[in-house]
């Protein structure tokens, strides 16, 4: 009760009475729940991260990124159910918003989520340094927000195997995408960054804006190592903004 009373009156300071009425529908956690200034409605699903996850994008805000330009195209890696898509989108109307993430249930509410979107598209892959590879994915119980990948080599028998997915590279997406540069990379990946930025990364990095990540060594142990080795070569501002750590390049791309 005493947490529902904290959250009530952190919408109820961010919305007004919107924000209460809000509040108890996410209490309840309804179907097509109307956010103030998200054009359209939002589901989630009982008893999973995903409340977790609205609060991060809605009430924290903690992509609510100043930037000295607009950007136009977004990639969002570990996109989960789609809500930081949606904010992106609302944010930035004229971006076109390219989602990745591995596990199924969460691709098939994310798939609905962002059906209202004409700027947003999404593929089921894992993101990886190397193309069309099969990665597992693997439960270790953190939750609908921390499917992980790891390689046949390292499964392990207490491992929760959900599956396995092939792999696309940040380079495939940009051809996709048609783009030379990424404006917002948009990083969540529970643990496989430490495979992302091992290698390959020369094409697109120093092609980044601005890189909005989440890194997880408490998931993975020493995961966020070839990460800090590969932004280190480049000229990036650092910042800090919620659970993320916010790079903007400092070469006017």
């Amino acid at each position: 009760m005493i947490n529902f009373i904290k959250i009530t009156l952190r919408y109820y300071y961010k919305f007004g009475l919107t924000g209460i009425l809000l509040s108890i529908k996410l209490l309840f956690i309804k179907n097509n729940l109307f956010v103030p200034n998200i054009k359209y409605p939002i589901s989630l699903r009982k008893d999973t991260s995903d409340l977790a996850t609205f609060h991060q994008m809605f009430n924290k805000e903690e992509y609510n990124i100043n930037l000295d330009f607009t950007p136009k195209n977004i990639i969002d890696l570990g996109a989960n159910i789609g809500l930081g898509a949606i904010y992106f989108s609302n944010r930035y109307p004229a971006a076109h918003i390219f989602c990745v993430e591995i596990e199924q249930s969460n691709y098939k509410l994310l798939k609905r989520n962002i059906s209202f979107y004409e700027n947003i598209s999404s593929t089921m892959k894992a993101i990886y340094n190397i193309n069309n590879q099969k990665v597992n994915i693997v439960d270790k119980g953190y939750g609908e927000w921390g499917y992980m990948i790891e390689s046949e080599k390292k499964l392990k028998e207490n491992m929760n195997l959900k599956g396995s997915i092939s792999t696309i590279t940040i380079d495939e997406i940009m051809k996709i995408l048609n783009v030379k540069k990424i404006d917002i990379l948009k990083i969540d990946i529970e643990g496989a960054e430490h495979e992302l930025f091992k290698n390959n990364y020369d094409t697109w990095l120093p092609n980044t804006r601005c890189l909005i990540i989440e890194l997880h060594d408490r998931m993975r142990n020493r995961s966020s190592q070839n990460f800090f080795k590969a932004i280190s070569k480049y000229d990036f501002s650092y910042s800090h903004q919620g659970e993320n750590l916010v790079f903007i390049n400092n070469n006017k791309l």
